[in-house]
């Protein structure tokens, strides 16, 4: 009878654990992450790719192809060790809230005594349960959902922070691997300069100073190739970093020039709606404060409660007798008045308000900021391709004409020669960086940007830009409104201005 009640009891108390209980699929968790990343333009996570050689023979067949923007993404979705931490975090975030939403388990106490110098015994079963964990479970059950759904929006942020870093690595690799073949051209074209300069001071043409002044050129335009070289290794490496490539793998082969700017960019206005109403970062904060809001709650009213239970005895006396019913066990709040529970709760939830404050003043000005940012890269841009590349291509060409009829000396064409592979390279690294801005408004945003998969042209690669063209063909690459066409970039060397060194 009494072993009924007990059980009733029991029964009871599981059944309020049970009324609060989460439940969580962690198939559903995939489909809303990839979900949330659809809805920002990005690509979703291949969550059926379980096993290692699965993911393995997908790898290696992306990597057979020249391995452009989205194919890098997809190699990043399946190999990035920065993804493998993300998916792991979820798992955490998932034990966290089935941790968050269960109650103590009931405490069952059983003492059986003696009578000392005399017979029978006492017999005392009971059980107790902690009463905040019974007060709280709603409310815990319900926050623990709210923070899950920040979990998911946090998890998808960092899954869209890791593709646009590997899309802002692409563009450095690319863009360093174009620069180092411009740099090795300036050095060769100072080095030949300066392999001219010597024959001439050889044959007393020219003054040591006017000499040293063409090696020292040369000096540096050989340390700043080397330079652009290792840049470009360290590039690749960051990008196979990213990628979670090494060995035959990080050997891959993609697109070797950079795409030109689009035609059209978005309006920031826009962008900044979007921002606000969307960013995963945003969204995430906001479901943070809401959370520890109602952490806060919980303990300003129940912070006193500490660890008071309540629970049900039943005892059987020495004479036989029964006694039995509920029982209270209350914490008196003499020493310990949980007042750093609640100091930590509260402190916890100013965090959570000043971190969505500052989310929300970067939406409204670091949005309108990078967009400026990508216009000024864009009209630099512009400045290169339609005023300084064909320029310094004009004085080059115009260069070359004096040196023929005896105007000039050697070593002023191939000054120009450098000062044209310069502004080339200077228009490659403007491109670069626009790209780049790019990336960063987007990263602000939380979003892919509406036109991101659209193109203009590419740039010329380097050996593009320093293949002679036909003799008769004296146009620049880069004019405005014209279509881009090689233009020699090879020193002519037949004629000088100095006598021919004896």
């Amino acid at each position: 009878m009494a072993a009924g009640r007990i059980f009733r009891v029991s029964a009871l108390l599981s059944a309020i654990a049970l009324s609060g209980c989460v439940s969580i699929d962690p198939q559903h968790d995939h489909v809303a992450v990839n979900r949330l990343l659809s809805e920002r333009r990005a690509a979703g996570l291949p969550w059926d790719s379980n096993g290692l050689a699965r993911s393995e023979e997908a790898v290696q067949k992306i990597l057979s192809k020249p391995l452009d923007r989205e194919l890098a993404i997809q190699v990043a979705m399946l190999k990035s060790p920065r993804l493998q931490q993300v998916y792991g975090e979820l798992g955490l975030a998932r034990a966290e809230v089935l941790d968050a939403v269960q109650i103590a388990n009931p405490r069952v106490n059983v003492s059986s005594l003696a009578l000392a110098g005399g017979s029978g015994s006492q017999f005392v079963i009971g059980v107790a349960q902690p009463v905040l964990d019974l007060l709280m479970l709603p409310t815990k059950a319900r926050l623990a959902r709210v923070d899950y759904q920040r979990a998911r929006y946090e998890t998808a942020a960092a899954i869209l922070g890791v593709t646009l870093d590997v899309e802002a690595a692409w563009y450095r690799d690319i863009g360093a691997a174009q620069v180092a073949q411009m740099r090795g051209a300036v050095a060769q074209a100072l080095q030949a300069s300066a392999d001219l300069a010597q024959r001439f001071y050889d044959a007393g043409n020219i003054t040591e100073l006017q000499l040293n002044r063409e090696k020292a050129a040369a000096s540096d335009a050989r340390i700043s190739a080397a330079r652009a070289q290792v840049d470009a290794r360290l590039a690749r490496l960051d990008l196979n970093m990213l990628l979670g490539l090494s060995g035959e793998q990080a050997r891959w082969t993609g697109p070797s020039v950079l795409p030109l700017p689009l035609e059209r960019e978005e309006d920031p206005a826009q962008l900044e709606k979007e921002a606000n109403a969307n960013s995963l970062e945003l969204l995430a904060a906001r479901e943070g404060v809401k959370v520890a809001a109602g952490v806060a709650g919980v303990a300003r009213v129940y912070g006193l409660l500490g660890s008071t239970s309540i629970g049900y005895d039943r005892e059987r006396e020495v004479d036989g007798a029964v006694i039995r019913g509920p029982t209270l066990e209350l914490e008196l709040p003499v020493f310990n008045r949980q007042g750093a529970n609640r100091a930590r709760a509260f402190g916890q939830m100013r965090l959570a308000q000043a971190k969505l404050a500052s989310l929300s003043l970067q939406a409204a000005n670091g949005v309108p900021l990078a967009a400026e940012r990508v216009r000024v890269h864009r009209e630099i841009v512009a400045l290169y391709r339609e005023g300084l590349v064909p320029q310094r291509e004009a004085v080059a060409r115009q260069s070359q004409l004096e040196q023929n009829f005896a105007l000039i000396g050697q070593f002023e064409v191939l000054q120009a020669r450098a000062q044209q592979f310069d502004a080339y390279q200077g228009f490659l690294e403007s491109v670069r960086d626009y790209w780049l801005a790019r990336v960063e408004l987007a990263r602000l945003v939380g979003s892919r940007l509406p036109s991101d998969g659209s193109t203009s042209g590419n740039t010329l690669s380097p050996e593009e830009y320093l293949t002679p063209p036909p003799a008769e063909d004296h146009s620049h690459h880069y004019a405005p409104d014209e279509t881009p066409a090689p233009e020699s970039a090879q020193p002519d060397q037949e004629h000088h201005h100095h006598e021919e060194p004896k």
